[in-house]
């Protein structure tokens, strides 16, 4: 049995402000209790029947998980020129995905730490007409390649919001959100144990799930960014077309083509945040 696990920050236990996880605060604290977090999940496939287990490193600079720590059974996957972000490395030959420390979607609650994908241009994005977040939007993809979505962990408004897509998946509550930036804390030895119990629990009952239905669907992606510098400079690419000075809209004959239609939007947009070259840029 080969798993896949997707990794963020925001998520695990422990983590309810911005400055926990920027270089210049805590983050060192932080990343060492990512990598635990990501420990417990491997720890609970392994204990449950998986042969195979690839992390991909999901967080800001997309290299946070600490390799000399890492449970040495897992491979990683570090580094941010990723075409396929969070999702890199995932294809077909997965029988599950596993989504740990992740966070709520841009505006959708209070959520600790919400945001999709780039805190500083994105208000919202769409599939189809549908508001999605990163696991929801990464479940999709995945759905494409027919690998199930069996377990996630967060905050208890990730959970309840995750869970309208993804019913069925075990799910592990990490904190309690207060604000976006505050958050009632379980120890991250607790969390950690039922990580390790939660994962292991869905890689037992693996049979059971079942892949979004995506594959070769036409998909729809319409994002709202945060300023009309961002939305304009996207039509450098031809495919995207412009619904209003903030939003876009394109369409490409499968998800994974939009997906990564969707990160060169995201791309170019955090580039022109402050303008090409500018301040958010160095």
């Amino acid at each position: 049995m080969k798993l896949f696990i997707s990794a963020d920050m925001e998520g695990i236990a422990g983590v309810s402000t911005i400055r926990q996880m920027i270089k210049e605060g805590e983050y060192q604290r932080f990343r060492k209790l990512m990598t635990e977090e990501v420990n417990a999940g491997i720890r609970g496939a392994f204990n449950a029947g998986a042969k195979e287990v690839v992390v991909a490193d999901g967080h800001g600079n997309i290299s946070n998980i600490i390799i000399e720590d890492l449970d040495p059974r897992a491979r990683l996957v570090s580094g941010n020129n990723r075409v396929m972000c969070q999702l890199e490395g995932l294809d077909e030959t997965f029988d599950g995905i596993i989504f740990i420390g992740h966070h709520g979607r841009e505006g959708g609650s209070k959520a600790v730490i919400s945001h999709t994908l780039a805190g500083v241009c994105v208000n919202e994005m769409k599939i189809n007409g549908k508001v999605v977040g990163e696991t929801e939007m990464n479940a999709m993809v995945a759905g494409a390649f027919e690998v199930p979505a069996i377990f996630i962990s967060g905050d208890n408004l990730y959970v309840s919001e995750v869970k309208e897509t993804l019913p069925r998946a075990e799910s592990v509550i990490t904190k309690y959100a207060k604000d976006r930036l505050s958050a009632e804390l379980l120890h991250p030895e607790i969390v950690n144990e039922m990580v390790e119990e939660g994962v292991a629990k869905a890689v037992r009952n693996i049979t059971s799930f079942k892949a979004l239905d995506t594959k070769d669907m036409e998909t729809t992606f319409e994002i709202q960014f945060k300023g009309p510098q961002q939305a304009q400079m996207t039509t450098t690419i031809p495919s995207v077309e412009m619904m209003s000075p903030t939003s876009i809209k394109f369409t490409c004959s499968d998800i994974v083509t939009a997906y990564k239609h969707m990160w060169a939007c995201v791309i170019i947009a955090t580039a022109a945040t402050d303008g090409i070259g500018g301040s958010a840029n160095k």
